[in-house]
């Protein structure tokens, strides 16, 4: 994320805004009291790699119907693919 997109706003800026959350999304847990007080940011180790890839049409445009940071998006869900196949023997090709 480029630091000039960061912004610092209010709770009470957070709770007047509409519009952010998908109409059929599940209300969280409840957060604790003193959650925003120890919350912490955290920014990635390393900078991201620029490259290039070849997609199917469909899913480059289903992840861009998605909105923006679509890429971030993309990104994570192959950080949790990696995640969840780590442990796992490397298949040399």
């Amino acid at each position: 994320m480029k630091k000039e997109r960061i912004t610092t706003i209010s709770l009470e800026e957070v709770k007047k805004r509409t519009g952010k959350t998908r109409k059929d999304a599940q209300p969280g847990p409840p957060l604790p009291n003193d959650f925003w007080k120890h919350a912490k940011v955290v920014y990635p180790e390393a900078p991201k790699e620029q490259i290039t890839v070849r997609l199917d049409a469909d899913i480059l445009e289903w992840f861009k119907t998605q909105g923006r940071g679509y890429q971030t998006r993309m990104n994570a869900v192959l950080r949790s693919y990696v995640d969840a196949h780590k442990n796992e023997p490397t298949v040399k090709r």
